[in-house]
């Protein structure tokens, strides 16, 4: 047991490597030539920070109030960085493997501190796979994997709205259809990931209990996304 368990540490090191990596390297590509040109005519920091601001939003859940425009290869790779790593991934990984560390579930990688890296790893393998696979395929018939929030709706249109962004997906022409590559990659990935996981979790019936706990996780996803906005601006607000 203990060589794929070290395999599963290594790639999920090795994803976290690379992802950070990738990240930083979109980030900064978009940046260069507004900082050279505010250096030479010494613009004003503040306008530095909106054109950060403005670099990065691509990472916030767009709005179905906005003017659509079909998601970019780089809107893609964002996509799939902020949601194998991104803080609301990590977040949930952390408390999934800390649950399951202390239900000691599966118990070949026992308890303690070194059982909830193993979960933690093996965790952040099947979500980098998942979350490759959908964007990948849906990109061969362009299928646009973000959530496009509802504000303004009532509460009940948006719970619809979270439920119904489970299932389906904007294409090219803005339209909404099922979504495919969702239905692909979610099974997918939980089936083939039975290869390298430990014996008590790699029949049959774990993938499918996996496949199912998918989808509930992406409407989780889903309503955090719908609503958090809204939270976060009643509670943490600013005082003019």
């Amino acid at each position: 047991m203990g060589e794929p368990v070290n395999r599963t540490v290594l790639g999920a090191a090795l994803i976290l490597a690379a992802a950070n990596f990738a990240s930083a390297q979109v980030i900064s590509r978009s940046m260069p030539g507004q900082l050279r040109l505010a250096e030479a005519t010494g613009r004003p920091e503040r306008q530095n920070q909106e054109k950060r601001d403005n670099d990065l939003k691509p990472f916030s859940d767009p709005s179905q109030t906005d003017v659509y425009h079909p998601i970019t290869g780089k809107e893609r790779l964002q996509w799939f960085l902020v949601g194998t790593v991104g803080p609301k991934s990590l977040a949930g990984g952390a408390v999934a493997s800390a649950y399951s560390t202390a239900t000691n579930n599966p118990y070949e990688y026992g308890p303690g501190w070194s059982g909830f890296v193993k979960r933690y790893g093996m965790r952040l393998t099947g979500v980098a796979t998942g979350n490759l696979m959908e964007v990948s395929l849906g990109a061969l018939w362009g299928e646009d994997p973000r959530y496009f929030r509802a504000p303004g709706e009532s509460f009940g249109r948006r719970v619809k709205n979270v439920i119904k962004l489970t299932f389906v997906t904007r294409r090219r022409d803005g339209g909404y259809r099922p979504a495919y590559a969702r239905f692909l990659a979610v099974p997918g990935n939980n089936f083939l990931s039975n290869t390298w996981r430990v014996d008590s979790e790699s029949r049959t019936q774990d993938a499918l209990v996996r496949t199912l706990e998918g989808f509930l996780g992406q409407m989780a996803s889903n309503a955090f996304g719908e609503f958090w906005p809204d939270v976060k601006a009643r509670v943490f607000h600013r005082k003019h």
